[in-house]
């Protein structure tokens, strides 16, 4: 399928949008059910359908299946903020005595959160040249989970070369964490380089007007269910959106 028609019907399952032209906007927080059985089913599964407005609703679901598909994922989670996603994101893959490797040219936020609330909870940090080369598999330790990455990075611009440290990360078994939010799904094709993780800070070219504070994350099949598990027991979740994304201030998105 082509860029263009991919935006056009991403999000739009006929499930969610009821045969109408945009998914419609669902304001919930309780959902009820017909039966018990109903009741029980849902707690079994509570992902498989409406469940509780902080699993999402189909205004959600619509958005989550939109940037998956511009992103190439197994799935999505929303979150309140793009900083949000990217705590979220982190917390949900390391743990106390853990070691990550974090670009030098990171968001100053993610980098205020390394050194205060992560080093709080024993995990550390090493900051490396966005533009290392060679010597980056030298900064691994056995206890490093993970590596975040920003490319473009933030203010300096520098582009890295993310199949490389994909590939010497996943030699060490450890998890790679892009902030995408520069590039975009439509420009930078995150997970197609090796990338677990794609977070956007949506707020900016993905919302697009300026109005809405989001943020996204999108993961492939070994990142997904440790993503889905810290977001859901962290309790992170968005309230209402808007469908209006303007993708890296190329097209407007048609279901606007």
């Amino acid at each position: 399928m082509k860029r263009d028609t991919q935006i056009i019907e991403a999000g739009r399952r006929s499930d969610w949008t009821h045969g109408i032209v945009n998914p419609p906007v669902f304001r919930a927080s309780t959902c009820l059910f017909e039966t018990m059985d109903d009741l029980r089913a849902g707690i079994k599964n509570p992902d498989a359908k409406l469940f509780y407005g902080r699993r999402g609703t189909p205004t959600h679901w619509a958005l989550r299946d939109a940037i998956t598909q511009l992103e190439g994922g197994v799935d999505s989670w929303l979150y309140p903020s793009g900083m949000a996603a990217i705590a979220g994101s982190i917390l949900a893959v390391v743990a106390s005595g853990d070691h990550i490797l974090v670009t030098d040219s990171v968001y100053e936020p993610t980098r205020a959160l390394c050194d205060h609330m992560l080093k709080r909870f024993g995990i550390e940090t090493t900051y490396y040249d966005p533009c290392i080369g060679a010597g980056f598999a030298e900064l691994f330790k056995k206890n490093t989970k993970l590596v975040v990455t920003e490319s473009p990075g933030s203010l300096t611009l520098e582009i890295q070369d993310l199949p490389a440290i994909c590939a010497i990360a996943h030699d060490h078994d450890a998890l790679v964490l892009l902030d995408n939010t520069w590039a975009t799904p439509l420009n930078m094709k995150a997970l197609e380089l090796g990338i677990d993780i794609s977070v956007h800070a949506a707020t900016k070219y993905i919302v697009g007007h300026s109005d809405v504070m989001l943020g996204i994350a999108t993961a492939n099949a070994r990142a997904w269910p440790k993503l889905q598990q810290g977001a859901v027991q962290l309790g992170q979740t968005t309230s209402l959106m808007m469908h209006g994304l303007l993708c890296a201030g190329l097209e407007p998105c048609p279901f606007a």
